[in-house]
């Protein structure tokens, strides 16, 4: 497939915390803006409150359920419609949607995970981590002998148009992933930027280099960059799609922000 490789120009949304449920309903509003032509290439880079989400892999043996889970953390369950199994979100982890039309940019989706891949591998070399890729385990890993996680990815494509993305842990507390299989991989460690360099990256930075490696990887221009607020209040929600679908939410969690 010839593919043109000609600077495309793009919108980057910085924000800080958003409620998982919200972020995919603004995900779902630019997919359709973006399927129709009526905006440029996005890439959203925010954290998420503590959040489980289930994506379509997910098998029983990967998590106890969602009654166990609740009783155990009280933190909130979603099933998604992503790739990939279960994981956790929370602050201190940075969370990349990018909304592209992908045959601008790859041959399918695997091209475009190795491409994010490489974006998360190359972010990390800028300070110091030697990161990798591990073959049929889609993500980011560290380590020799006993690898540890340090990046997920799980997409969806519909219309054309990616969804979802990957999650970076920067500085997040990493003891609810014990209360799961990550990602579904048996024996699977999980670790972090911080966990790594003895000290707590700085978050701003970290979004800046990843926002500067993924329009390098995907030769994009940043010609507008907005707060996630102002995004939102641009996005009219869809009138009809897949909604999110909270398995298990605790009252004293709901309106999280």
């Amino acid at each position: 497939m010839e593919r043109n490789d000609a600077s495309r120009p793009a919108t980057l949304v910085c924000g800080q915390a958003m409620p998982y449920d919200e972020a995919w309903t603004l995900q779902r509003a630019c997919r359709t803006e973006r399927a129709a032509d009526r905006c440029h290439d996005l890439l959203l880079l925010i954290e998420h409150p503590s959040v489980y989400t289930l994506g379509r892999t997910t098998q029983d043996r990967h998590w106890p359920g969602a009654d166990q889970l609740s009783r155990e953390t009280g933190i909130p369950v979603i099933r998604t419609e992503r790739g990939g199994s279960i994981t956790y979100h929370g602050l201190g982890q940075l969370v990349g949607y990018p909304i592209l039309r992908l045959t601008d940019y790859c041959a399918g989706p695997k091209a475009y995970v190795r491409r994010l891949e490489a974006v998360l591998i190359d972010t990390l070399a800028e300070w110091g981590i030697a990161a990798h890729r591990r073959e049929c385990l889609p993500g980011v890993w560290v380590g020799g002998d006993r690898p540890s996680k340090i990046a997920s990815i799980g997409v969806r494509i519909s219309q054309g148009v990616t969804t979802h993305g990957f999650a970076l842990n920067v500085c997040p507390d990493l003891e609810p992933f014990s209360h799961i299989v990550p990602c579904g991989i048996s024996d699977c460690r999980v670790t972090s930027m911080a966990a790594l360099m003895n000290t707590t990256p700085d978050l701003q930075v970290v979004q800046q280099q990843i926002a500067a490696q993924f329009a390098a990887q995907f030769h994009l221009t940043w010609t507008e960059t907005v707060a996630l607020a102002q995004l939102a209040a641009r996005m009219e929600p869809p009138a009809s799609d897949v909604s999110p679908s909270f398995i298990h939410a605790p009252s004293t969690l709901e309106g999280a922000s």
